[in-house]
């Protein structure tokens, strides 16, 4: 999506999964992001499982989706383990599913591990939207080309950039990479240290279809206050 598209907070806001993955987060805390995502008309709220079923319940009838993780953050669990993350997870109300991938695997170069880890939880969640992390920072550029194949050719929904919790963030060059390698044909999610506009419209001119971060009231907030999309 072309930043120039957008044409105002709103726009912005349907890009956002409003996040809080923090090992501390507490069932208050997830209760005041969903309803700041309802009130934003944000696109997703995203958590980890065991706050997932809380997030569907109070964002049932929206059309806020509850997002939960799998395998986060290192993504170094059995794919029949993600697969029943996965399964658990959609069984409490998510609509979607973000993953990490097998990140050993792929730097070993044992792609077909890589590959079969994303479809065991692509048919756990079938239905549903299932989004690929790749974890860029702890890639190089064939690793994340090769990441994001393999992600396409197991029936991913998007690739996204990060988990939040490594090395690194997103990078307008990563997004870039990650878009032209993936084509129009599925979504590409820029996800940590997206925290002002100046980020977001760079992401987004790059090739990124949704924002991950913690800071979305911040970013539509600046919006409508006259620095707007």
């Amino acid at each position: 999506m072309d930043a120039s598209a957008l044409s105002g907070s709103h726009d912005l806001a349907g890009l956002i999964d409003h996040t809080l993955l923090r090992a501390d987060a507490t069932a208050p805390e997830v209760r005041r992001l969903c309803e700041e995502a309802l009130a934003h008309r944000f696109k997703a709220v995203c958590v980890n499982p065991v706050h997932v079923g809380l997030a569907a319940e109070i964002l049932a009838g929206s059309a806020v989706a509850p997002c939960s993780v799998v395998g986060f953050p290192l993504g170094a669990v059995m794919p029949q383990d993600k697969a029943a993350e996965a399964a658990g997870a959609v069984a409490r109300g998510a609509a979607e599913i973000d993953m990490v991938i097998a990140l050993g695997a792929l730097k070993a170069g044992d792609h077909a591990a890589v590959r079969d880890d994303i479809a065991a939880v692509r048919a756990a969640c079938r239905g549903r939207l299932l989004k690929v992390i790749v974890e860029t920072c702890l890639l190089d550029d064939a690793q994340k080309r090769l990441a994001c194949s393999l992600a396409v050719e197991a029936g991913a929904d998007f690739v996204k950039t990060s988990t939040g919790f490594s090395t690194g963030g997103a990078t307008v060059a990563d997004v870039a990479l990650m878009r032209a390698t993936v084509g129009d044909g599925i979504g590409v999610k820029a996800s940590g240290g997206v925290r002002s506009l100046e980020s977001a419209r760079a992401m987004i001119a790059a090739g990124a279809t949704r924002l991950g971060t913690s800071s979305g009231v911040a970013l539509v907030t600046a919006g409508l206050a006259g620095d707007g999309y």
